[in-house]
């Protein structure tokens, strides 16, 4: 990587009270000097800001405070300066623009973070935790994100790869008197480490669903047959009029998504289209799109009209839509519109026809009855994915896919000693899983997987 100066803005587009630059390289202090009069920079302390005007020539740009973050103790462990100017993007605009005929250059997407990890102040996990604080939408990604950030899964793939990588090294040295034939690592205490790491790495990989709900939202659909309430009951989990609501069967044409936060958990509730056989051209593309959305959620909350007296239309399709994985939780809904031995007769009928396990709830959105029985029901599923066992969450798709490979690569060890075949494809094996384990952090990567994850950062962070 070059050692040149580099500059962005790292603060978001718009007006604010604020903004921020960023500038780091080996010259940071020599660029900033020529626009900034009055104080020899590289003579002052590190860890320290300094007030005055930041200049084109002759003219003032803006009032700014710089601050000075000196090599090695700085985010890019190079010499950074942070120039804090009055937050016009137009004033953003010239600073950079000066800073670049300085002779800085602007940095790309994530470069200041890359440039963190190539000189090693974090790991590959570390700097994407970033990004994942960055886009935490909720309290309980921020704080996986947080322990990611501070070296949470580093600190136990590490743990596992030292162990493995000494008996790399015994292998590596029986390879070495192959002629001699003789055993430098003693496979049974090998193969209680691989039992050990397969725990390990079966608990983090179960974690990932977990994880994904925490990072991306748990999908949560919505279904019913026409009016059966699924547009009044959004509006009573977002406590907002957000869809539209009608005695018109076939008012909700297209799928509305929002977000709905509950005990630090984000769900994506989906609204769609009421289910049923249809000549509207449109409505029929609704249906369709509803049944789209239910294949990749979470959660299917259906609801039934408790005023119904036919449930057969609603039998099939709930079993349409069944999947092993599919969370179903099943709604009487309008029960302010009946007399309670109507709507009470309703769950027997569906235990009875519904063979997989569901949650049954009574509820009117209209007058807010049980909805809070609802949303302990969605916060419950999400918190029985949590492993009470692994204080590590894998949230990251990359991650994940590391982790198995390694698992696959360690049973491959296993068969390898089992089988009692020879030491150079144990050791082959052995190198697989240290390889895919040492992805996660950093330790084995490529520049095409760097530029992939840098890419997707924002450019100044």
């Amino acid at each position: 990587m070059n050692n040149d100066t580099i500059c962005a803005l790292a603060t978001a587009n718009g007006v604010g009270a604020l903004g921020i630059i960023r500038v780091s390289g080996n010259d940071a202090l020599p660029v900033v000097q020529k626009s900034f009069p009055g104080k020899k920079l590289e003579k002052q302390q590190s860890h320290t800001i300094h007030y005055g005007y930041f200049m084109d020539g002759e003219e003032a740009i803006d009032e700014v405070m710089l601050s000075i973050f000196l090599a090695p103790k700085s985010f890019t462990t190079e010499n950074s300066v942070e120039i804090a100017f009055h937050g016009s993007p137009h004033i953003g605009k010239r600073i950079l623009e000066t800073l670049i005929n300085n002779g800085a250059r602007m940095a790309k997407a994530g470069e200041f973070t890359l440039r963190a990890f190539i000189n090693g102040r974090i790991d590959l996990s570390q700097a994407e935790a970033i990004a994942d604080v960055i886009a935490s939408e909720n309290e309980a990604s921020r704080k996986v994100a947080i322990n990611q950030l501070k070296g949470g899964i580093t600190n136990e793939i590490s743990i596992l790869r030292t162990d493995l990588l000494n008996f790399v090294s015994l292998i590596e040295l029986e390879l070495d008197f192959a002629e001699e034939d003789v055993e430098f690592a003693d496979r049974s205490a090998l193969n209680g480490l691989l039992d050990k790491i397969e725990v390990k790495l079966d608990s983090l990989i179960e974690s990932f669903q977990y994880g994904n709900a925490i990072k991306n939202g748990t999908a949560v659909a919505i279904i019913g047959k026409p009016n059966a309430g699924k547009s009044t009951l959004l509006n009573a989990l977002l406590k907002e009029e957000r869809a539209i609501v009608s005695n018109i069967a076939g008012t909700t044409r297209d799928t509305i998504e929002e977000i709905l936060h509950i005990k630090g958990h984000a769900f994506r509730l989906i609204d769609t289209a009421g289910l049923r056989e249809t000549v509207d051209e449109i409505e029929a593309i609704g249906v369709k799109k509803a049944k789209e959305k239910v294949e990749n959620a979470n959660i299917l909350v259906y609801l039934a009209d408790a005023a119904t007296e036919d449930y057969s239309e609603d039998i099939e399709m709930i079993r349409s839509l069944q999947r092993d994985d599919l969370k179903l939780i099943i709604c009487a809904t309008k029960i302010d519109e009946v007399l309670p031995p109507k709507y009470e007769a309703v769950e027997d009928f569906f235990r009875t026809a519904i063979s997989q396990d569901f949650d049954f709830i009574r509820i009117s959105a209209v007058e807010n009855q049980n909805i809070q029985d609802l949303k302990n029901e969605l916060s419950s599923y999400v918190e029985q994915l949590k492993s009470q066992e692994n204080n590590v969450v894998i949230t990251n798709q990359r991650h994940f896919e590391a982790l198995r490979k390694s698992l696959d690569a360690t049973h491959k060890v296993k068969e390898a000693i089992s089988f009692q075949i020879s030491t150079e494809l144990l050791a082959y094996e052995l190198r697989n899983a240290l390889e895919h384990l040492g992805e996660i952090s950093g330790e084995v990567t490529n520049d095409e997987v760097l530029g992939n994850i840098f890419s997707k950062f924002c450019i100044g962070k």
